[in-house]
């Protein structure tokens, strides 16, 4: 079963083993980590499940979207490796992804 490796804020990490296709934010949800509150529930509107993902990981992911580029540019703690976890589809081609909290807006 494919692994996600979650950087808490706090700097924790958490090993995270996911059987089903979900996203990101879904298997951080599901986990338990209460640091992405994912408000909008994962419909690409609030960007409240923001994450750096490691810069081995960045280009194996799927293109960012317009929409979520434009939520990500409100955000004071956007990097060149910011996405949001909602629309990161998690599965097997993406065993051991690892993905920091970013810090809260």
């Amino acid at each position: 079963m494919p692994q996600l490796i979650v950087t808490t804020r706090k700097g924790a990490e958490i090993n995270i083993v996911e059987s089903r296709e979900v996203s990101v934010m879904e298997a951080i949800r599901d986990a338990g980590i209460d640091e992405v509150l994912a408000l909008c529930g994962g419909c690409c509107s609030c960007a409240t499940c923001h994450v750096h993902v490691d810069e081995d990981w960045f280009e194996k992911l799927p293109p960012m979207t317009d929409d979520e580029g434009d939520l990500l540019d409100s955000s004071d703690h956007r990097t060149a490796t910011s996405r949001l976890s909602c629309q990161l589809p998690f599965s097997q081609a993406l065993d051991g992804l690892r993905v920091t909290i970013a810090p809260e807006d």
